[in-house]
């Protein structure tokens, strides 16, 4: 196919729900190799920063778990605050227990959304608003992911299943499968909504306007 034709083929209003699929599967692979780049290089030029900011991230994803765990689920947790250590009981009398690391903050996710929709087309006048609002989902589904995490290991401690010949247990499945893919799930939701009540709405509308004119 030629770049004309692709040009075409990318501004035909039927191909448009491919287009947005295929420009934000490239956007989200695309920043997973940026990241893992700049990781590489230590966040290079603003290492400092970014320590700051994980550090900020995780104390404050740490204290709304907690406060959810607390309040919400009425789960009777033991917290270690220097390590960011939570622990319950559970059904068997033993122990759950999460350790909220660096790694577990929001930043990842915050930096992943602000490149798709900085980059991802649609009018800026929504997405001042629709950006941030994104980080705050973005956050709390973090303290969900997290606490989820906690009460999977609180109601079913004993799970064991052989996946791609490895052994899983409760922690592995909720930490490495269900949650990690919820919380892609929501962030792809979100980008849903945006095409539809935002980005594709405006091409809807300004097509209106060329045909009555």
């Amino acid at each position: 196919m030629k770049f004309d034709d692709f040009k075409t083929y990318c501004k035909d209003p039927k191909n448009q729900s491919t287009v947005n699929v295929g420009l934000f599967i490239l956007l989200i692979i695309s920043f997973h190799f940026v990241y893992l780049g700049w990781q590489a290089l230590d966040y290079w030029p603003v290492k400092r920063t970014v320590d700051r900011l994980m550090v900020w991230s995780v104390n404050m994803v740490f204290g709304q778990s907690c406060w959810v765990l607390d309040h919400v689920l009425r789960v009777d947790i033991t917290v270690i605050s220097a390590k960011r250590f939570v622990a319950a009981l559970n059904s068997d009398g033993g122990w759950a227990r999460v350790i909220i690391a660096p790694e577990c903050a929001s930043l990842k996710q915050w930096l992943h959304w602000l490149f798709l929709m900085v980059l991802f087309p649609g009018p800026w006048r929504h997405k001042l608003w629709y950006i941030p609002a994104g980080l705050v989902v973005i956050e709390w589904t973090n303290v969900i992911r997290i606490c989820g995490v906690l009460m999977m290991q609180v109601w079913w401690p004993n799970i064991h299943i052989r996946l791609g010949g490895s052994d899983i247990n409760t922690f592995q499945l909720a930490h490495d499968y269900i949650f990690k893919a919820f919380f892609y799930l929501v962030i792809f939701l979100m980008w849903v909504l945006w095409v539809e009540k935002f980005k594709d709405k405006q091409n809807f509308v300004k097509s209106n306007k060329t045909n009555l004119l």
